[in-house]
C-alpha cells in the first residue's frame, strides 16, 4: 500500500489520546490511520457489511461492524458509531469528511457520551450548517457576500419573486448542502421552477432538507478557499489558500496551492477575511472558508466547511504540516503549535482525484473489482492517498474515489510536469476511470496557463474527451506487436512446460507447409474497429493495419515497457495487458484498446435500436415522468434516477410510444436493468408535440 510522504510533526504527541475511532471509510480513514500509527495512537475502524474486507478495516488496529451497506444503515448511524467507540475504549471520534462530519447533533452526542469530537463545536456547525444563515452572519461581520435571497419563506411564489428581483443568471443552492450537490444555474425566469424542483429533490435526497437559497451567479469566477485553524485558547490562524477553479458540475477536479491567480495584496486580504469569518463563529479545529473571485479581483464569501477537506494534502505538501495531527492536538486541548507569522509556504502542490467513472458517458460512476491498480511509488514529490488496493471492489453504495494523487515541486511548471509523469504511471483494470481525462486536464492550455475558471470544463468539456479521436496506424501496429509478443511468450511457456522444444511445430511463427500464414487481429479503439494482419516472428514483423503496412523490428516487452522500431523509428511505450484489454501510453496520451475475436461481427444494433431503455448504473428511481401509452420523442425525459448522490435523467432512445414501464418511483434497480420499452410509432400516430399537448 503506498504511504504518504513524510510530514513535519509540529508539537510532539503528549499521549492525551491513546485510542481514537474513525467514523468514516475509504481513503480518508486510511489517511487518518497513518497519522495515528506514526503518533502511537491506536485506531478503531467502523465498517458496513459491504466494507467488511475494505482497506481501512485491514489497516486499523481493530474494527467494528455498524450496519448494512447503505450509508443510512451504517456510516450515518451516529448511535452505532458512538456505541462502537465506547465498546472499544476510544477516547475520541474523528469524523473525516462527509457522512457525520458536519452533523451538529452527532458532535453533541459524542460530547454527551464523554468522548472528544475531533472537529469544531456543534454551535459553530449549526451557524454554518445553513448557507442562508451563514451569509447573513458573514455580512454582519463585514465579510463580502454575493447578493441574493436566503430567507425562511420557501414558498414557490416568494422564491419566484426573489429570483426575478435578484436577476439572471441565478444560482439555486441547497441551503444545507455541500460537495456540489443540490446546485443549479438558471439563465431565464421560465426555467426557474423546473430547476428549483430538481434542486429541492436532490437536496432532500442528499441532505434530508430541501431548503434553498438564491444568489446572483458570478460569471467565470475563480474558486479560492482558505484553510483556517483555531484552538480552544482563542488562537486562530490561516494556512494560506488553495485554488479549486477546475470544476465539473461544481465538483472540484484539480486543486493547487498557491493560486496562480492571486496577487500578494489579494492573498493577504482573503486570508484576513477568512480569519474574520472563522472568528465570527468562534471556530475551533480545522475548517475551510470558501470564496469566489470575479475577474476584477472582487471576492465574495461562499461558505465555511466545518471539517477537514478532501484537498487538505495540498496544504500539507506546501507547509510540511500534518493537519490531522493538528486536529488531534486541538481536540485534546492543546494550543496551536505556531502563530500566523510562522506558517511556512514552500514550492507548489497540485492534487487530482482518480475516480471510477466513465467520462465518455457523462462521468457516470462505475463499480466493480479492481483487477489491477498500479500507482506511482511515493516520494517527497509524489504522495498517494488511496482507500483501495488491487483486488478490492468499488461498490455502488459510496463515492467511487480510488485515490488522490498529490505532487509537489519547486514551482508550478515543475509541479505540473511532475503531475503528468505521475499520471502516466497509473493503470487501472476493472471499472472505467477518469485517468485519460485527468491527463488531458494536466496538459490543457487553460490549466497550464493558470486561467481556468469554475465553468470552463462545463463549457468546453469536449476539449478534454478523446474517446473517438483518430488513432495512428503506427500506434496500432505497436499495439498489435504487444499482443503478438504476449502470444509468443505464452506459446513458448506452454511448449517449455510439456512440448518437444526440437519440434518445428513448437515454433510459434505461423509457419505452414505452404508458407507462413498471417496472424490476424481485430482491435477496438473507442467506437472504431481496426483490422490488422501480421507476418513474422521473434520481434520482427510486417504488420498491415487498415491497409497500411509497417515494418516492426527489435520488439521487446518487459516489465510493462514495449520497445520497438516502426519503419526505422524507435518507440518506447508503457504497455498494460489484461486479458483481451490493452492500454498503451506514449508519455502524453493513454490509448485503451480491446482485442476482438476474429469472428465477432462489426457494428451491431444502434443503441436504443430495439426501444429498450436501460438503467445506466445501479440506483433508485426518484421520479417517473411518462406513462404507458404516451407518445414520446427521442430524448424525452422518462425517469429520473438518483445514484451516488447524483440525479440522472433517463431519456427515450427514439421516437415512439411508451409500450412498457417496468420501474416505479422508489424502486432500486441494477445497472442495465430494463426500465421501459419504447415501441416504434405507427404511421397514423399524430406528431409527438401535438399528442403531448393533448395528453
Amino acid at each position: 500500500m503506498p504511504q504518504t510522504s513524510t510530514l513535519q510533526t509540529g508539537t510532539p504527541h503528549t499521549g492525551t489520546f491513546d485510542k481514537i475511532l474513525i467514523a468514516n471509510r475509504g481513503e480518508i480513514a486510511c489517511r487518518i490511520i497513518r497519522t495515528c500509527r506514526r503518533l502511537g495512537i491506536a485506531s478503531v475502524a467502523v465498517y458496513s457489511e459491504a466494507d467488511a474486507g475494505a482497506l481501512h478495516v485491514r489497516l486499523a488496529d481493530e474494527a467494528h461492524c455498524i450496519g448494512g451497506p447503505a450509508p443510512a444503515d451504517s456510516y450515518l448511524r451516529g448511535d452505532a458509531v458512538i456505541r462502537a467507540a465506547r465498546d472499544s475504549g476510544a477516547q475520541a471520534i474523528h469524523p473525516g469528511y462527509g457522512f457525520l462530519s458536519e452533523n451538529a447533533d452527532f458532535a453533541e452526542a459524542v460530547a454527551a457520551a464523554g468522548l472528544a469530537f475531533v472537529g469544531p463545536r456543534a454551535e459553530s456547525m449549526r451557524r454554518m450548517g445553513s448557507k442562508a444563515g451563514a451569509k447573513q452572519l458573514m455580512a454582519q461581520a463585514g465579510v463580502p457576500v454575493v447578493p441574493g435571497y436566503n430567507g425562511e419563506d420557501q414558498s414557490l411564489a416568494t422564491l419566484s419573486r426573489e429570483a426575478a428581483r435578484t436577476g439572471f443568471p441565478l444560482m439555486v443552492k441547497a441551503a444545507h448542502g455541500g460537495g456540489g450537490k443540490g446546485m443549479r444555474v438558471v439563465h431565464r425566469l421560465e426555467d426557474f421552477v423546473p430547476a428549483l424542483e430538481s434542486c429541492q429533490r436532490e437536496a432532500s435526497n442528499a441532505f434530508g432538507r430541501d431548503r434553498v437559497l438564491l444568489e446572483r451567479y458570478v460569471a467565470s469566477p475563480r474558486h479560492i478557499e482558505v484553510q483556517v485553524f483555531g484552538d480552544a485558547h482563542g488562537n486562530l490562524i490561516h494556512l494560506n489558500e488553495r485554488e479549486c477553479s477546475a470544476q465539473r458540475r461544481y465538483q472540484k477536479v484539480l486543486e493547487e496551492s498557491p493560486s496562480p491567480f492571486l496577487t500578494p495584496e489579494l492573498r493577504a486580504a482573503m486570508g484576513e477575511a477568512a480569519v474574520t469569518a472563522a472568528r465570527a463563529i468562534g471556530y475551533v479545529n480545522a475548517g475551510t472558508v470558501e470564496f469566489i473571485v470575479d475577474g476584477d479581483g472582487h471576492f465574495y464569501f461562499m461558505e465555511i466547511n466545518t471539517r477537514l477537506q478532501v484537498e487538505h494534502p495540498v496544504t500539507e505538501m506546501v507547509t510540511g504540516l500534518d493537519l490531522v495531527e493538528w486536529q488531534l492536538q486541538v481536540a485534546a486541548g492543546q494550543p496551536l503549535p505556531m502563530v500566523q507569522e510562522q506558517v511556512p509556504q514552500h514550492g507548489h502542490a497540485i492534487e487530482v482525484r482518480l475516480y471510477a467513472e466513465d467520462p465518455d458517458s457523462g462521468f457516470l460512476p462505475a463499480s466493480g473489482t479492481l483487477r489491477a491498480l498500479e500507482l506511482p511509488p511515493p516520494s517527497p514529490q509524489v504522495r498517494i492517498d488511496a482507500g483501495v488496493e488491487a483486488g478490492d471492489t468499488v461498490t455502488v453504495f459510496y463515492d467511487p474515489m480510488i485515490a488522490k494523487l498529490i505532487v509537489h515541486d519547486s514551482d508550478r511548471p515543475h509541479a505540473l510536469a511532475r503531475l503528468r509523469e505521475a499520471l502516466a504511471q497509473c493503470h487501472v483494470a476493472g471499472p472505467k476511470t477518469n485517468l485519460a481525462f485527468l491527463e488531458a486536464l494536466a496538459r490543457h492550455p487553460a490549466v497550464v496557463e493558470g486561467r481556468i475558471d469554475t465553468g470552463y470544463l462545463d463549457r468546453h468539456l469536449d476539449e478534454f474527451l478523446h474517446a473517438d479521436a483518430p488513432v495512428s496506424t503506427p500506434l496500432l501496429a505497436a499495439a498489435c506487436t504487444a499482443l503478438l509478443l504476449r502470444r509468443q511468450a505464452g506459446e513458448a511457456a506452454a511448449d517449455a512446460a510439456g512440448g518437444d522444444p526440437h519440434s518445428p511445430w513448437a515454433v510459434a511463427d505461423g509457419w505452414r507447409l505452404h508458407g507462413r500464414a498471417p496472424s490476424r487481429l481485430r482491435l477496438q479503439a473507442g467506437g472504431r474497429v481496426h483490422e490488422a494482419a501480421a507476418t513474422g516472428h521473434g520481434g520482427d514483423w510486417r504488420i498491415a493495419v487498415d491497409g497500411t503496412e509497417h515494418a516492426v523490428a527489435g520488439a521487446r516487452l518487459a516489465d510493462g515497457i514495449l520497445d520497438l522500431r516502426i519503419d526505422g523509428q524507435g518507440w518506447r511505450l508503457a504497455a498494460f495487458l489484461d486479458g483481451d484489454l490493452l492500454e498503451l501510453h506514449d508519455g502524453q496520451r493513454r490509448l485503451p484498446l480491446r482485442l476482438l475475436p476474429a469472428e465477432r461481427a462489426e457494428g451491431g444494433d444502434d443503441a436504443g435500436g430495439d426501444g429498450r431503455v436501460l438503467a445506466p448504473m445501479p440506483g433508485r428511481v426518484v421520479l417517473v415522468k411518462a406513462a404507458p401509452g404516451q407518445v414520446v420523442a427521442a430524448g424525452a425525459e422518462l425517469l429520473v434516477m438518483e445514484a451516488m448522490k447524483m440525479e440522472l435523467t433517463v431519456r427515450a432512445p427514439r421516437d415512439g410510444v411508451l409500450a412498457e414501464l417496468r420501474a416505479a418511483a422508489g424502486d432500486f434497480v441494477e445497472a442495465d436493468a430494463v426500465l421501459a420499452v419504447v415501441a416504434a410509432a405507427e404511421p397514423a400516430v399524430e406528431p409527438a408535440g401535438e399528442s403531448a399537448e393533448q395528453a
